[in-house]
């Protein structure tokens, strides 16, 4: 299925405003629909197209990219490669997963300013070092973040186009919905946890209704990434750490314990190899801010971290993917809300998955009050307007916000907004905005 993509519109603005003067590279994590969008993107904006898949490329392909001093040379064998005439300033050619072809990514420097044809690239893993340690990376390439189907591109995939402009209007009025409103749009939500954002996964659902089948295509993906890994770390040490994230979320620790999935490893010996998977988009990481101030990015340990996975969908089936699906009833209980206490860091990896695709880096904090002894975490924080505000999570309904309250204690002068974000209808708590999981979506 060809699904609508917000990405689209983005497209539509580099076309129109780089006008052949810059190259798009597209980055994101596997599976996530990439090549798909930009296909159509392609078919409908442009007279002709080629997309080479540096995945299945012929060597006649890569070996076009040895010498470029003769760009005539390459368009005329691409014609003939691929059997598709090329017409000047109205076609475009697609570098997909290109970080397999770099010479093809440096090429772009000069393909852009022969200025006859539009390039997009799609990458994964684009920013690993040792696929771009030995090529000049051309200043001609925009880059743009792609993720999987955030929850209105989910709506609209189910037919939907009215809910989510009619919440943030609610929204914005900060205004109840009511509690049998507000049950069913958590309903819906929670669907949107289970399937995830991935455009099989959900292709899937809309065709069969399946879960056991959508549970077998995210399993596919699963096992997919963690090929990828093993291609980043043949250790497996990287493998290990993306398996584990659903544990170590499990036990509430302050931040990722690596020395409890690798043996004699501490967090500042795997630096290298966490930048490597957050830059493969497969994983999110929320650093904690050792003083939370506008300024988050200056402020992060990058020693201290949480780990997400991209996709709550796949974060779901990684739960229990020991198990065959027969023996996982989270599905059920997922979506009748009797989900345990203990499996409220779903919630979590959705608010972080929503955060990163509005275009927030993630950060949290922790802190322990001297005089009761006790440790509160925050658990995302945001700048806004010179200021921070500062997110807890609660998976249930439950108005409580200790942390909130003791970190406004500790820092009033710094905080813009406070935010509770859990399962229960839109409201006010003095001066803490308690919002309904689906539309954390408008933060």
């Amino acid at each position: 299925m060809i699904f609508k993509r917000k990405i689209y519109d983005r497209l539509l603005q580099w076309k129109k405003e780089s006008d052949g003067n810059s190259a798009l590279l597209i980055e994101g994590a596997r599976r996530i629909g990439k090549s798909t969008i930009v296909e159509e993107f392609a078919k409908n904006e442009y007279e002709s197209y080629i997309l080479i898949d540096f995945t299945k490329a012929p060597k006649a392909v890569f070996s076009l990219f040895d010498d470029i001093s003769d760009l005539n040379f390459i368009f005329m064998q691409l014609q003939l490669l691929f059997k598709i005439d090329l017409h000047e300033r109205n076609s475009l050619i697609i570098f997909d997963e290109v970080q397999f072809c770099p010479k093809a990514r440096q090429a772009i420097k000069h393909l852009v300013q022969d200025h006859k044809y539009d390039y997009i690239e799609t990458g994964s893993l684009i920013s690993i070092k040792k696929n771009v340690q030995d090529i000049l990376i051309p200043s001609e390439e925009e880059s743009l973040q792609m993720y999987p189907m955030d929850y209105e591109e989910f709506r609209w995939a189910l037919g939907d186009t009215t809910t989510i402009p009619l919440l943030h209007s609610f929204f914005k009025e900060y205004k109840p919905l009511g509690d049998d409103i507000n049950r069913k749009m958590m309903r819906d939500f929670r669907l949107y946890m289970l399937v995830g954002g991935m455009p099989k996964a959900v292709s899937t659902y809309l065709e069969t209704n399946n879960m056991r089948l959508v549970d077998e295509e995210k399993r596919k993906i699963l096992k997919l990434y963690r090929e990828d890994f093993m291609k980043i770390d043949p250790t497996g040490k990287a493998s290990m750490l993306f398996k584990a994230i659903p544990s170590q979320l499990e036990s509430n620790a302050s931040r990722y314990q690596v020395s409890s999935v690798l043996s004699n490893q501490r967090s500042e010996t795997v630096l290298e190899l966490i930048s490597e998977m957050e830059n493969s988009k497969t994983v999110l990481v929320s650093y904690y801010s050792n003083d939370p101030n506008t300024g988050l990015t200056r402020t992060k340990d990058l020693e201290k971290f949480k780990m997400f996975v991209c996709d709550t969908g796949l974060f779901t089936t990684m739960l229990f993917e020991d198990r065959d699906f027969t023996e996982n009833i989270i599905y059920e209980k997922m979506l009748s809300d009797k989900l345990e206490v203990n499996l409220g860091y779903l919630y979590e990896n959705v608010v972080a998955q929503i955060l990163k695709a509005n275009g927030n880096n993630l950060f949290y904090y922790t802190f322990l009050n001297e005089k009761s002894r006790h440790n509160y975490e925050v658990d995302f924080l945001l700048a806004r307007e010179n200021k921070i505000c500062p997110i807890e999570i609660k998976s249930s309904g439950y108005k409580t916000h200790a942390s909130l309250d003791a970190f406004s204690t500790k820092y009033s002068s710094r905080i813009l907004h406070k935010y509770l974000i859990y399962t229960k209808d839109l409201g006010k708590d003095n001066d803490v905005c308690s919002i309904p999981f689906y539309m954390s979506i408008f933060l």
